[in-house]
């Protein structure tokens, strides 16, 4: 039996941290992802969930972005380095499929590149809906799933198939195994919608000509969608 993923993300705990914390290291969130996902979001409002909040490094731009924060990781060093930021009221050692929150207790759950982490995403979605307020909003970022099946590569997946993988990256030094589960874009949708929430908006984001001028290695992501973003209102 395979192990659960937030177990493996937790001996990837300490690696993750420098692998996001060395500045100028991870240019894939920094020049591409993050910007990208900042668009979509609303203005700060009574509370938002960081679903999956990994060390807080979302947490930390948020708060600054006036958002009060509670956040979520089912792997306990990452919770401990959330807490460690400042940056949230509270951060729960948790599943994404049981919050220790009440109904309607948010208006806005944030969940970047957390779901795909996730063993079971139905059940953590249908949790995300039953915390969020009549109104609010699911904010979300992804592996793109013609990313996570390799598309165009000698590893690829059967792309409707639900298949766990992991991606060893070396760079700089530093070396990181990030470790997911590919699934197709209809079983997220499926998902959302049994969840009781409507996708509102659907992005891929692509680099500038700018941003690849900076960082090389962007210039997949012009070709090919790297990341997946939606916008998702609980009904």
């Amino acid at each position: 039996m395979e192990r659960p993923l937030h177990e493996r993300w937790e001996t990837e705990a300490h690696a993750w941290a420098r692998w996001v914390r060395t500045p100028a290291h991870d240019e894939w969130h920094w020049r591409l992802n993050w910007p990208a996902f900042l668009e979509l979001l609303p203005q700060a409002g009574r509370l938002t969930l960081d679903l999956g909040c990994g060390e807080g490094r979302g947490g930390v731009a948020l708060r600054e972005r006036g958002h009060r924060l509670i956040g979520v990781d089912a792997a306990p060093t990452m919770v401990e380095l959330a807490r460690e930021t400042g940056a949230y009221e509270e951060v729960h050692l948790a599943e994404a499929a049981a919050l220790p929150l009440d109904d309607g207790a948010v208006d806005l759950v944030v969940a970047y590149m957390s779901l795909h982490d996730m063993d079971d995403v139905a059940p953590a979605l249908a949790e995300a809906a039953r915390v969020l307020e009549p109104g609010g909003r699911l904010c979300a970022a992804i592996v793109h799933p013609f990313a996570s099946a390799h598309v165009g590569s000698d590893a690829e997946l059967p792309y409707f198939d639900v298949a766990r993988y992991t991606d060893v990256v070396e760079r700089d030094g530093l070396r990181m195994a990030f470790h997911g589960i590919h699934r197709p874009l209809q079983d997220y949708v499926t998902a959302l919608l049994e969840a009781g929430l409507a996708l509102e908006r659907l992005s891929e984001p692509s680099p500038t000509d700018e941003d690849v001028a900076a960082f090389a290695d962007l210039a997949k992501a012009q070709r090919r969608p790297t990341f997946l973003h939606w916008v998702a209102l609980r009904r």
